[in-house]
């Protein structure tokens, strides 16, 4: 018998609108994949249902189910990023709910959603028996070793549940896997439980503009994480979360930070095994890859001697301030990392630092862009429009600086008060309007709702950001760079991909 099957739920049509149906990407589980082999290294049976690569019914999903009989669910609910967790919350509740109504079975989430409102999260949803209250490696394990029904629940530390006489209680944290037990207790990915339709990993698929906008590139596609967390502090972001270490109603990424590591050489491993499986379009998910040179130079070492025919296509977040140096970029360019994604955030420096917790600060932006170009490498790069102290002139400062550094990627945001962010916190202690549901956190639905600023609406800055990316991805000095680096074929992607308009309910409501 199965001891645990994780689910990944689906609501790709909610959470992107049009976009889901060619545009969206679909990333390999990268936490079911890593709780999986963790779960296997103890002995343990476990599947994988991945609801999303397989765009499952949940009638569908019900049946697998009923036919392996496993003895608990595990949702596992994050998504393309670890900010993505509430958004995904929408599929995961709809799904566990058809279930619990048509079966008989433990239900448990773990996701950072959970880790960051674990009693609220409880309460609102029935359909949930226990949530882990931070990354849950050794919770669930502990979980699964007895077959511990309710009675015992109080002896399984770092969860939060319903006990038999529907009292939710929440247990006394459990440890995060320490830094000398990262390659122990976590150790890979459970790579051969993916779903796949005629080879392994072509139900993934990357982001159009990890694929250089054309399709045929975009599978088989992986992610894998060479750390885990950030060792800073910012106001917008929750990535933190899965080191939560405390009972708090509301759980603040920011309190929580600090970065583990997988060695090199166990890495490497890893990469060799995705080789094997054909895949070279990779994503590397760390928040901050390009940050500590003790692992990510002996790796990128050992992956440029796996790419002496520059077949990887590997993309990867760094700082602004630990790329200047052209030798660190030669590296990584040998490595077949031909994407670098910067967290450039804002083209106002105060604005910047009123969120940005240990970020750089008078680092000529320009200029290390101009550097990663000159090494051929891409740039994507990250903006947010709606963080505090923005205004009309702030946000188009910095969509003017986006345009000026004519980044082959551009990703841009209205910022949002995601739950398990220092944001969230403050918006509940302000009592500023929030989504009404999990989809208005999703930064491309039609619900969504960001955060107003002092001086301007949330649908105005939702507007501006939405404009802005028809503004950047239609300029012509864009498009002429697309064409040159990647040909007409992917301008046309990208011009197709523009007819796609996202529709927002906040707007329409503020335009009658």
């Amino acid at each position: 018998m199965i001891d645990a099957t994780f689910i990944i739920p689906n609501n790709s049509a909610g959470i992107y609108q049009s976009l889901s149906n060619n545009f969206s990407a679909i990333e390999t589980p990268t936490w079911a994949l890593l709780l999986a082999q963790s779960c296997r290294s103890k002995g343990f049976k476990v599947s994988i249902i991945d609801t999303l690569a397989e765009n499952l019914s949940d009638q569908d999903t019900l049946n697998r189910i009923k036919e392996t009989k496993p003895k608990n669910l595990v949702f596992v609910v994050y998504g393309q990023n670890v900010n993505a967790s509430t958004a995904n919350m929408s599929g995961a509740t709809r799904l566990s709910n058809f279930i619990k109504n048509n079966y008989d079975i433990r239900i448990s989430y773990i996701g950072s959603h959970v880790q960051a409102l674990p009693i609220q999260t409880i309460k609102n949803e029935k359909s949930i028996d226990i949530v882990f209250t931070n990354e849950g490696v050794y919770a669930l394990q502990n979980l699964l070793k007895e077959d511990i029904d309710f009675r015992e629940y109080n002896k399984i530390n770092g969860i939060a549940y319903r006990d038999l006489h529907k009292k939710i209680k929440i247990n006394k944290p459990e440890k995060i896997v320490p830094q000398d037990k990262m390659d122990i207790d976590l150790p890979g990915y459970a790579w051969d439980l993916l779903p796949f339709k005629n080879k392994p990993f072509d139900l993934y698929r990357a982001p159009m503009w990890h694929a250089e906008y054309d399709s045929k590139n975009r599978t088989p596609y992986a992610a894998i994480q060479t750390s885990l967390g950030c060792q800073f502090g910012c106001n917008f972001c929750m990535i933190n979360i899965i080191n939560r270490d405390d009972n708090e109603e509301i759980g603040v990424a920011g309190n929580y930070s600090g970065m583990r590591f997988w060695t090199p050489d166990f890495i490497i491993k890893e990469f060799e095994k995705l080789i094997e499986f054909g895949v070279y379009t990779i994503k590397i998910t760390d928040e901050m890859f390009l940050l500590n040179p003790k692992y990510y130079k002996p790796l990128c070492e050992k992956l440029a001697e796996k790419n002496k025919e520059d077949k990887f296509k590997i993309w990867a977040y760094s700082r602004i301030d630990t790329v200047k140096r052209p030798e660190i970029l030669q590296i990584v360019r040998k490595a077949g990392i031909k994407w670098l994604c910067l967290g450039i955030e804002s083209g106002d420096k105060k604005v910047r630092l009123e969120v940005s917790k240990g970020k750089f600060e008078d680092v000529d932006v320009k200029t290390v862009v101009e550097k990663i170009h000159e090494a051929d490498i891409d740039v994507l790069g990250n903006y947010i429009f709606g963080l505090p102290g923005d205004n009309l002139e702030t946000m188009n400062k910095t969509l003017n600086l986006s345009k000026e550094l004519c980044t082959s990627g551009w990703n841009a945001y209205a910022a949002m008060a995601l739950p398990g962010s220092q944001l969230y916190k403050d918006a509940i202690d302000k009592k500023i309007r929030l989504p009404e549901n999990y989809e208005g956190y999703s930064f491309h639905s039609y619900d969504t709702i960001p955060l107003p600023t002092e001086e301007l609406p949330a649908y105005k800055i939702l507007d501006f950001r939405d404009k802005a990316y028809i503004d950047y991805h239609s300029s012509i000095p864009f498009q002429e760079r697309i064409r040159k680096r990647f040909g007409m074929k992917a301008v046309n992607s990208i011009n197709d991909m523009l007819k796609i308009k996202l529709k927002r309910k906040i707007i329409e409501e503020n335009s009658i």
